[in-house]
């Protein structure tokens, strides 16, 4: 294996076809030449295949297990190149996955104030997070170990953009037709022993939306959550998503691309406000503001007041509107905040308890943050025991892996952003902007699987463009004087 930096060396041109010259144009086939058709897929096809196609992998129930699917032929083809670029500290994200696997040892230890495990349920659930955490490592791999060739960054930033409008079509469908839910094809093939248990029953019962109790003086509130499991899941892609979506279609589009692009952010204000998602708001605010710090270092004055008049006029709208009445609500009402609170400080407990290795998984609370006796109830919906590790990835981590585990997983995150902190290109600034919200995500919502796929993805993408910069720049010293050697002009993708 190699790391994504410093670039390898390039190898020399190939040497001219007999009777031409090297600096000769290369030639035209001949005009009664016909293009032959093949049936080979490009070579990059499991990645088209896993934007494109995700409505129908959710529709048929496969979430949780599209992203193992597709690492088997991505992971052939890895072993094929024979040496494999690595991102910067994938070392210490080996270190995680390694503590993913030995987490298992602890799978029938109890953790402090929780229901003793049993059943063979909390086996299938290590199983399949051990199955996700590789095949997300292996799609990041192959990503980034594509050439411009089989997957251009220009394609993968618009496989990004393509999802964005999927999921802002799919908040819509979930805000409009709450009720709307479906059983999985995949249900009625897969073994009863498998499909009873309660987090593979949960993905073959899909749902358009969760109904939840979220505003005061409501019995009921629908979220958006389609095309994803959970509506928090919906919240967060949706965030990492309209950045790319952006970028592409906004930042680096013309004429009618960026007028649709402007449309399509204009049309996800409505199902971002009516998902009651706080920590999508945050994270949209964290956002903007990440952008104007980067734009104001480089001096882009214009840009930076026009991302200002854009935010201002945004608001002002949403307030405006009965958007804004919706909004101010749910602000003011921290339904889940007791919960949250609980959780951590047991997940923090447990972690304490085992710093090492965690206990495999969560695990199920005694009682709730109501009561440690009380049970589930019409009178008490918030009662009955809670799963702690459910409330965000590091708290996950935590449960599972121990401090070790919790740290890896921020550790490689941070150690990217410090690694790539130089590039100021349009996927530079957006790559980055993507790692820190995946820093700050982890505290609210979990990340498997679309969530985290996506943020390596990023990864790949960043480590890709860093790759680029330093070919131009390696270019531009070899083709002027040492002493006058300009910097590379950047392409428009570059910019």
């Amino acid at each position: 294996m190699t790391t994504a930096a410093p670039l390898r060396s390039v190898p020399g041109p190939e040497p001219a076809p007999a009777g031409r010259h090297p600096a000769d144009p290369p030639q035209s086939p001949p005009p009664g030449a016909t293009r032959r058709w093949s049936l080979r897929l490009p070579v990059a096809w499991p990645v088209t295949a896993l934007f494109v196609l995700y409505p129908l992998w959710w529709a048929l129930g496969l979430p949780s297990f599209i992203f193992a699917i597709l690492a088997v032929p991505m992971a052939f083809q890895l072993y094929r190149r024979g040496t494999v670029k690595v991102p910067p500290g994938f070392g210490i994200w080996l270190i995680l996955l390694a503590w993913v696997v030995l987490s298992g040892l602890m799978l029938d230890i109890t953790a402090p104030n929780t229901l003793t495990p049993n059943g063979f349920g909390r086996y299938i659930g290590w199983g399949i997070r051990v199955m996700n955490y590789t095949a997300l490592t292996v799609t990041m791999l192959y990503v980034l170990n594509l050439s411009e060739r089989e997957l251009p960054r220009k394609r993968l930033v618009k496989l990004f953009g393509f999802m964005a409008v999927i999921t802002v079509v799919g908040g819509y469908v979930g805000a409009l037709f709450p009720q709307l839910k479906f059983v999985a094809p995949l249900n009625y093939i897969l073994p009863a022993a498998i499909a009873k248990e309660p987090f593979v029953n949960r993905l073959m019962h899909v749902e358009v939306a969760q109904v939840q109790e979220v505003l005061a003086g409501e019995a009921s509130s629908p979220r958006p959550a389609a095309p994803f499991e959970y509506t928090n899941t919906w919240g967060e892609n949706m965030a990492i998503l309209l950045i790319w979506f952006i970028v592409g279609w906004v930042v680096l589009g013309r004429g009618p691309r960026k007028l649709t692009g402007y449309l399509v952010v204009a049309a996800a204000i409505f199902p971002i406000v009516y998902s009651l998602n706080r920590g999508l708001w945050i994270g949209l605010v964290v956002g903007a503001v990440y952008v104007a710090v980067r734009m104001a270092l480089r001096g882009r004055i214009v840009v930076l007041v026009g991302l200002a008049l854009a935010t201002g006029l945004v608001g002002v709208a949403v307030l405006a509107s009965p958007l804004g009445t919706l909004l101010n609500e749910r602000m003011a009402n921290g339904h889940s905040d007791d919960i949250r609170a609980t959780l951590s400080n047991g997940a923090v407990e447990a972690a304490n308890h085992s710093p090492v290795l965690g206990y495999g998984g969560n695990r199920a609370l005694i009682g709730s943050n109501r009561s440690i006796a009380i049970g589930k109830s019409a009178d008490c919906k918030q009662c009955g025991n809670r799963e702690l590790g459910s409330n965000g990835q590091v708290w996950n981590l935590l449960v599972g892996q121990g401090w070790v585990g919790a740290f890896c997983y921020s550790a490689f995150f941070l150690w990217c952003l410090w690694r790539f902190r130089h590039d100021h290109t349009p996927i530079g600034i957006a790559g980055s902007l993507v790692l820190i919200l995946m820093l700050f995500f982890q505290f609210l919502y979990g990340s498997l699987n679309t969530t985290l796929a996506y943020g390596l993805i990023s990864v790949a993408l960043l480590a890709r463009n860093d790759l680029h910069l330093r070919e131009l720049r390696r270019e531009a010293r070899f083709a002027a004087p040492e002493t006058t050697a300009p910097r590379a002009g950047p392409e428009r993708w570059s910019r």
